[in-house]
């Protein structure tokens, strides 16, 4: 497999983990995520993931039924956990070494984050899963993911969705919506697109970090992407032209 990209991330959302299901993980689609990123380490890439918990808690719909955001978020933490080892588990049966590091300790389960680790880690073709966020409330995982990408020097972003790519607007109740091929940072801020929080977008934008959004359940999106082939929508570049 011809590689585009040497080190990249993989940012994985817990609603694309639960594929049909209304809750909870989707085994079958775990397994395939698994499969794929097998592949694209099989072929010399190193691949860290950040993952969400939305599947399991959302702590912002839960602070927003009168829960406190801290504690809310807190327990979001410990889903995105539940997740990366799950996912940790598929990919060791694929023969894949892969370590799950958690920004809040426990230890019994997880290294703690530690970025020369995790690097060390990619070096040796592990892949290192991010769990618990960034540790701090009030942050969403897609900022975890731009801050942890920045820290391992990762060169992309991977945001897998159950979209397939970046729209003017809701394309399901818009049928006029556009999808883009690229934009930029700017005008995802400016236009209010939701690729992700703006915390995330000014991240990248200030280490030049390209974000990729694809559709995770399309077959082989991960595989074409770490190729370089055109796939979702291209964020990054100049705010001068799309």
């Amino acid at each position: 497999m011809s590689i585009g990209y040497q080190r990249v991330l993989l940012k994985l959302s817990g609603e694309a983990l639960m594929g049909s299901l209304d809750y909870g993980i989707d085994p079958v689609v775990v397994q395939k995520v698994a499969s794929e990123v097998a592949e694209v380490v099989a072929s010399g890439v190193q691949v860290a993931i950040v993952v969400g918990g939305g599947n399991i808690f959302r702590g912002i719909q839960a602070a927003a039924s009168g829960m406190d955001r801290a504690t809310a978020d807190y327990i979001g933490m410990l889903a995105t956990v539940m997740n990366a080892m799950t996912l940790q588990d598929a990919l060791e049966q694929m023969q894949v070494p892969t370590r799950v590091q958690t920004a809040i300790a426990m230890q019994e389960v997880a290294e703690p984050y530690i970025r020369r680790r995790a690097m060390r880690h990619l070096e040796k073709g592990r892949v290192v899963i991010f769990g618990a966020g960034s540790g701090n409330p009030f942050f969403t995982t897609d900022t975890t993911a731009a801050l942890r990408a920045a820290e391992i020097n990762a060169e992309v972003i991977f945001k897998a969705t159950k979209v397939d790519g970046v729209y003017s607007c809701d394309p399901k109740t818009n049928p006029e919506a556009q999808r883009f091929a690229s934009i930029t940072y700017g005008q995802v801020l400016s236009q209010d697109l939701q690729v992700m929080d703006s915390t995330a977008i000014a991240l990248c934008k200030d280490n030049q970090i390209p974000i990729i959004v694809f559709d995770l359940s399309q077959p082989g999106n991960i595989r074409h992407a770490v190729k370089g082939e055109p796939v979702g929508t291209l964020v990054g570049g100049s705010d001068t032209t799309i």
